[in-house]
């Protein structure tokens, strides 16, 4: 079993993680607590895109699946790896690259991209990563029909642009995508198991998830 998702940390995210502790019988009336006691609830404040998380078609279409609703058979199940660790920032991955690769992918499979970005996560440089063409994702998404797509990086478009094409062609076939991974390089196959456990929040356009690979 291998652990993908990063570890986080209050206050030191790019994104809002806040956590607030309280005695539980200063939330709960009914609680009985002896000071010497250590008995606490907490409130949690964090962004819908920290850390390791899955974005689901509601963040780009109104009308999407969320975090409650999207098929669990989609987040579960057979992945299978890319390495495009060579690639440098702004640099495609295209249609033929992903052909030729040799990766074995299948109708339903979960498609991993390891991009090598999961070693400057949280760094100045952390956006500084390759991209996914229109072309390789029509052809993975319509062609071969994958159920999911993830990465290390923290995307698969060239950052600041003002619409985001790739995420639109997934999220119009109902393929959700997981960002920032972590410990892809120490996944020692091209397929594995995978298991994408996001919590099922109505209204939810992406969730922090922990993610677990199982090597076969």
């Amino acid at each position: 079993m291998i652990e993908l998702s990063h570890v986080l940390t209050p206050g030191k995210e790019e994104f809002v993680l806040e956590i607030e502790t309280k005695n539980t019988d200063e939330v709960h009336e009914r609680t009985v607590r002896r000071d010497d006691i250590w008995y606490i609830i907490q409130d949690v404040k964090l962004s819908s895109h920290i850390g390791t998380h899955i974005e689901f078609p509601y963040h780009h279409m109104k009308n999407g699946k969320d975090a409650s609703n999207y098929p669990l058979e989609r987040m579960v199940g057979d992945a299978v790896l890319y390495n495009f660790t060579h690639k440098k920032k702004d640099e495609e991955i295209t249609k033929e690259e992903i052909i030729n690769s040799g990766v074995d992918v299948r109708k339903g499979d979960i498609v991993v991209i390891y991009t090598g970005m999961q070693e400057l996560w949280n760094t100045p440089t952390g956006h500084d990563r390759p991209c996914l063409s229109v072309e390789a994702t029509e052809y993975l998404v319509k062609d071969i029909g994958i159920h999911c797509i993830a990465t290390d990086a923290t995307g698969l478009e060239i950052r600041g642009t003002d619409h985001q094409p790739v995420h639109e062609m997934l999220f119009e076939h109902d393929v959700a995508m997981v960002e920032s991974m972590k410990n892809l390089d120490k996944l020692s196959g091209e397929r594995f198991d995978i298991l994408i456990l996001p919590i099922m929040v109505k209204g939810m356009d992406s969730c922090s998830v922990r993610i677990v690979a199982a090597e076969k």
